[in-house]
């Protein structure tokens, strides 16, 4: 192959590859709010992980103002997490 036509095939690959990446700039921009939602939760999760003070005042003040409701909820939150500790043992049994 002559000289000329691999600098020829170079730049069109360059230029492909130029054209591919800004393609995926473009198509990434749509996970960026969802990212950065995530990234706040995340921080969030943290920042009670790291002050379990605020979470425990909070569970104790919805006992005493609204004893019936939290006791729904305890039951629902409790259910809901038996439920998933459940699934997450039957899918890694069937793998």
């Amino acid at each position: 192959m002559p000289n000329d036509e691999l600098l020829l095939r170079q730049q069109q690959l360059l230029t492909r590859s130029a054209e591919l990446r800004h393609e995926l700039s473009q198509q990434a921009q749509i996970l960026t709010k969802p990212l950065a939602m995530a990234d706040k939760a995340r921080e969030i999760v943290h920042w009670l992980a790291s002050n379990p003070a605020w979470p425990a005042g909070a569970v104790l003040a919805l006992i005493v103002l609204r004893p019936r409701r939290t006791l729904v909820w305890g039951g629902r939150l409790w259910w809901g997490w038996q439920s998933y500790r459940q699934a997450r043992r039957w899918i890694q049994n069937q793998g």
